[in-house]
């Protein structure tokens, strides 16, 4: 063995020693019941067992199995179980070991944990990961049988997104999508709200690197000002606080990189003008836990002496914790300087639930040590139950009913007999309905609120008193699936709607053998597949379901179509997007680029970690989704279609988000090399304050940005207030941001906005 390789190996000991040192320093600081020997036994295996591998970053294998049982440990206050199984977590996968090698060594339960962690890995960076919603699905039912298990995959999640910078680009783009779309979500409905920021800003950093770093200089550029008025703003509440005799600490909550840019996103600001950058929170120490909830709102009390509150902005989630168990008391004050600013009032322990979620519970158990197996599951998985007992045919759908759930915010509803019903915010009479049992939403023709009648799609308030009313003779409609919000009654009512629409592809599938039979043709789902194509219906089954509808008719226009009578249609393709060819400058005077009729075709031994540059020759050979209307300059990737073509998506565009989750080995680090010769659509949107010579103004802006061309301009006016809308060509995003950075300067302007 050479010198350098034997330095390299003392070195890696050193580092690997040091890590484990660092995790067991923390876990003795713990409150755990001090079980030492089995994590130094769970180390010493997985250390052999992963001896001589290395990560892409070059370091050893062991460090990341480390540094997940580090962040398990210390960011979320478990105990021995889950450090040995987070220590243990890839030996199955990676090694010869077993799941039944691990239980005989380790006990039944490490095993089992290990063994669900095994079972939804499949795929995280491997190449067959074409469901991850399937996966997905996997996680969740483990999860069923112990959280721990999802917490583990979190604490996983993490350490692989902060080592996230040795992978190439579009597995970037991959891994990075799939965290925003179902982790982060996961981390904040487990109430682990520390981690849940720091995954969605990693993402954030990977999927729009410059827009990240601009933010960043900001946020730097405007720390001495914020500093500035958080000291201006606590010197009177400081003050207060000590005259009440209270232990306290006020801490400055400054919105973090990704939820600014969300923001400028939703509402069309800029960084300037998002005013609740900065959030105070106090945290105290309470007299007793019987007090704490009395002392919050004293707090309050004494904070509206100095400052006017924001009456519509008090939230009470310390009498009604949100299901992940976050407890404060959030209320919005005006500062001397002008601002509102929100001031969240929680005691140290309502803090250190909100930071560590669920897990923090068990450290409020009764006794010095506690154990973390009297773990509480949270009533929304029982929803997720329900909706796995009931196996839907797109696991897409899946995901979007969870979504829906993972992200709402509860709000509190009575039942004619009081009992309190924790719902999400904006559910609906129907979503009540259903939250109480099946038949009774499936029968729903309305209900009184508060004693006056209202109907399904009446959305309920917090502290609404609700009494569904039921009909025998009602039937669940397909257009209730636009007004119910929950995933339970979402998936109930497409499991009934699809348990009638195939009722109803029966009948018709029957009506087509009968009439096919009675004008002398053999029944063939060849021929069904034509009628189908005919009728201009998407798949067999809609046509079959149309028959049995009799939203279509057999006649003789079919028998033609049989016979090949009917001339050929247009094989237009069906919408959905669209073969860019762009316009082009016309000083150059150069002919456009003809349409090319092969489309690029991904070949079987294509590298998909090389990046593809698109230019100006060779642009019209990618689909361009209707979804997201990417132009040159926004930050963009492909996506391998079911036909090998390449399509170009946002990276921020909600079908590319969901295709990054559902078929990340798919995706493809896309880049552009434009050089300002062709032209592309973009319509600007503004509104404003009307007076004499605004639209001149507006005209002027635009006509002498030369490297755009005007078509198309709207203007109205209504009771003083102007709104317009500009179609213009324009060469990338630059020239956008240009005009509407021009158009910013216009007096009475107010508000200017892109249209996708």
């Amino acid at each position: 063995m050479d010198e350098d390789h034997m330095r390299r190996e003392a070195a890696d000991e050193e580092m690997i020693n040091e890590a484990y040192d660092r995790l067991i320093s923390d876990y003795l600081k713990s409150r755990h019941r001090k079980k030492v020997d089995l994590i130094a036994k769970a180390f010493n295996f997985a250390r052999q067992a992963h001896k001589g591998v290395r990560r892409l970053s070059g370091e050893p294998y062991i460090m990341h199995p480390i540094a997940v049982a580090q962040i398990v440990c210390s960011e979320i206050g478990l105990g021995s179980t889950s450090i040995c199984s987070a220590l243990l977590h890839d030996v199955v996968e990676d090694t010869d070991y077993t799941v039944e090698d691990i239980e005989n060594m380790f006990g039944p339960k490490i095993a089992q944990i290990v063994d669900g962690l095994t079972k939804i890995s499949g795929g995280i960076f491997g190449e067959q990961a074409s469901a991850q919603a399937e996966n997905f699905k996997k996680l969740l039912l483990t999860m069923s049988e112990d959280i721990r298990v999802i917490l583990i995959k979190i604490a996983d999640r993490l350490h692989n997104m902060r080592t996230l910078d040795s992978q190439p680009a579009n597995k970037q783009y991959k891994i990075a999508g799939e965290t925003l779309y179902l982790y982060a979500p996961l981390a904040h409905r487990l109430g682990l709200y520390k981690i849940k920021s720091e995954l969605e800003n990693l993402s954030f950093r990977f999927e729009h690197p410059e827009e990240y770093a601009a933010i960043e200089r900001k946020l730097e550029a405007t720390e001495m000002s914020r500093h500035q008025s958080f000291d201006q703003f606590t010197a009177p509440i400081e003050e207060m606080l000590q005259h009440m005799g209270i232990k306290y600490e006020i801490r400055e909550r400054v919105k973090t990189p990704y939820s600014i840019w969300s923001k400028m996103q939703k509402k069309n600001v800029t960084f300037e003008e998002i005013y609740d950058i900065l959030a105070v929170r106090i945290i105290f120490t309470p007299t007793s836990r019987e007090t704490e909830a009395k002392e919050c709102f004293n707090i309050y009390v004494e904070l509206s002496q100095i400052y006017r509150s924001h009456p519509d902005r008090l939230r009470d989630w310390v009498n009604h914790p949100k299901a992940n168990g976050y407890q404060a008391l959030h209320v919005t004050l005006m500062s001397k300087q002008g601002h509102w600013i929100e001031v969240q009032i929680r005691s140290d322990r309502m803090d250190e639930i909100a930071e560590q979620g669920l897990a923090a519970h068990w450290k409020y158990k009764e006794g010095d040590e506690y154990s973390e197996d009297e773990n509480e599951l949270n009533e929304w998985l029982h929803t997720i139950k329900e909706i796995l007992d009931d196996p839907q045919p797109d696991a897409m759908d899946f995901l979007d009913a969870i979504k829906l759930n993972l992200f709402a915010s509860e709000i509190f509803v009575f039942t004619p007999k009081g009992e309190i019903k924790t719902m999400p915010a904006d559910c609906t009479v129907l979503d009540f309905a259903f939250s109480i049992h099946t038949f009774l939403g499936s029968h729903c023709i309305g209900a009184k609120v508060n004693h006056k009648l209202v109907p399904l799609s009446h959305r309920l308030n917090s502290g609404d008193q609700v009494e569904v009313l039921t009909s025998k003779s009602q039937h669940v409609q397909p257009s209730w699936i636009n007004f119910a919000s929950t995933a339970k009654a979402k998936a109930k009512i497409q499991a009934i709607l699809r348990r009638e629409s195939r009722e109803k592809q029966k009948v018709g599938e029957e009506m087509l053998e009968v009439w096919l039979q009675k004008n002398g043709y053999e029944p063939t789902q060849a021929i069904a597949d034509q009628l189908a194509r005919f009728h201009e219906a998407g798949r067999r089954e809609e046509f079959y379901q149309s028959l049995g509808e009799k939203l279509i008719v057999l006649g003789d226009s079919d028998l033609d179509e049989l016979k090949g009578k009917n001339k050929k249609k247009g094989d237009g393709n069906g919408g959905g997007w669209r073969r860019y060819v762009p316009f082009v400058k016309s000083k150059k005077s150069e002919e456009a680029p003809k349409e090319d009729n092969n489309l690029f075709i991904v070949p079987d031994k294509f590298n998909r970690k090389k990046t593809i540059y698109i230019t100006d020759q060779n642009i019209t050979q990618y689909l361009f989704p209707d979804c997201c209307h990417p132009i040159p300059g926004d930050d963009v990737l492909g996506y391998i279609d079911n036909k090998n073509r390449i399509e170009i998506h946002k990276r921020a565009c909600p079908v590319a988000n969901k295709l990054k989750a559902s078929y990340g080995n798919r995706i493809l680090d896309v880049k552009w090399d434009m050089h300002k010769k062709l032209f592309f659509d973009a319509t600007i949107r503004m509104t404003g304050i009307d007076r004499r010579g605004l639209v001149n103004d507006v005209t002027r802006v635009i006509s002498n940005q030369m490297s755009v061309d005007m078509r198309k301009m709207m203007f109205t006016s209504e009771d003083g207030i102007f709104e317009g809308s500009i179609e213009m060509r324009v060469h990338d995003r630059e020239d956008v941001r240009e005009i509407m950075n021009s158009l910013k300067q216009v007096e009475d302007l107010k508000e200017i906005s892109q249209i996708m």
